[in-house]
């Protein structure tokens, strides 16, 4: 329990204890009796009478209103620390204070479905993302696939056409097949256009607060599990060029990783780490179960996955693809049952890579 603090007691008991005191004074003069000639028993029982009214009344506040509001601190200290699980224990009084701990149990339900909705959100929107870009890699390979024997077929039907005499019935024919060609070529367009991922909004920015949020959101994953998450930053970090809400997402996801490789208890390390004033890396670290030897080559291959039927095998490949959007580059090191670490390289300074053409 919290130390009590009885400075605002005092501001409530001291005022009343004077005015009792400077009334029993003035009923001793009602008496007759003066003070300041005679100190008597009276005059000592009313004092006595003051100090223990004064105390009866400091006994009640602190009771009755000293320790809701420290125990209320203690739970704003905890909701601060990420805990939305807190409750007070006197939402049950039938008076101010109780209705005060009403609101704030209500408030604190509010705010825990709030998180639990944005997190839903937020799972939702990265299997989109996720399933968008692997779209976009479908759909790339699909137009090069198809476009490069299509480009043939057409020659040849352009050839056969110039052959044929000009009464041929297979004119038309030649004719039909160019323009149907031509339609799977816009349709192999359109795909392209509507799967290709979005290209990344650099900007000058702080990644040290990118990183911080990232933290913090997968720190409320973990709050009834015994796993640490600690974050060191880089003081005096200039700006570096990135977009925050991507780069946040990659980070997210290896935060998640590290989460669900931690069988038990364990701990994640999240670093910023400056390089020569031209690159900057984030190193993500846990002693969870390890990737093997055999696998970590092909982590950053879509739908690659050593989850099992509980994963998809997208995540890493997106983040690799918008970490490469920025210039820069991640890799992993690991070792079976001692951990894994991954870092994220990214220029201070950088315009995001060119879009890959588009096959023709």
């Amino acid at each position: 329990m919290l130390p009590i603090r009885l400075r605002w007691l005092w501001k409530v008991v001291l005022p009343i204890a004077v005015v009792l005191m400077i009334g029993g004074i003035s009923f001793l003069y009602i008496l007759g009796i003066d003070p300041r000639l005679q100190v008597n028993a009276t005059l000592i029982m009313i004092f006595a009478g003051v100090v223990l009214a004064s105390g009866a009344l400091l006994a009640v506040l602190a009771m009755q209103v000293q320790r809701p509001l420290a125990e209320l601190e203690e739970k704003i200290a905890r909701m601060r620390d990420g805990d939305l699980t807190v409750s007070v224990s006197f939402a049950d009084r039938g008076d101010e204070i109780g209705a005060l701990g009403r609101d704030f149990n209500e408030m604190v339900r509010q705010i825990r479905q709030g998180r639990e909705e944005i997190q839903r959100l937020h799972r939702t929107q990265m299997s989109r993302a996720e399933h968008f870009a692997t779209l976009g890699e479908v759909a790339t390979g699909l137009a090069h696939e198809v476009r490069n024997p299509l480009a043939g077929i057409a020659g040849f039907i352009n050839v056969l056409g110039t052959e044929l005499p000009d009464d041929s019935q297979l004119k038309a024919v030649i004719g039909d097949v160019e323009h149907e060609i031509q339609q799977i070529n816009r349709i192999l367009s359109d795909l392209l256009e509507t799967a290709r991922p979005k290209p990344p909004s650099i900007r000058p920015a702080d990644l040290n607060h990118t990183v911080e949020h990232a933290v913090a959101l997968a720190r409320q994953q973990v709050l009834s599990k015994p796993i640490e998450i600690s974050f060191i930053r880089t003081e005096g970090l200039p700006l570096v060029d990135h977009d925050p809400d991507q780069i946040h997402q990659v980070l997210l996801n290896l935060l998640l990783n590290s989460i669900q490789a931690i069988e038990r208890s364990g701990n994640v390390r999240v670093e910023v780490q400056a390089h020569g004033g031209d690159s900057v890396d984030v190193v993500i670290s846990d002693n969870g179960r390890g990737i093997p030897p055999e696998a970590l080559p092909n982590i950053f291959r879509p739908f690659f996955t050593t989850k099992g039927k509980k994963g998809t095998g997208l995540g890493l490949s997106l983040a690799k693809r918008i970490v490469e959007q920025h210039g820069g580059s991640i890799g992993a090191e690991s070792e079976p049952g001692q951990g894994t670490r991954f870092t994220v390289n990214l220029p201070l300074h950088s315009a995001p890579a060119p879009p890959a053409a588009a096959p023709k």
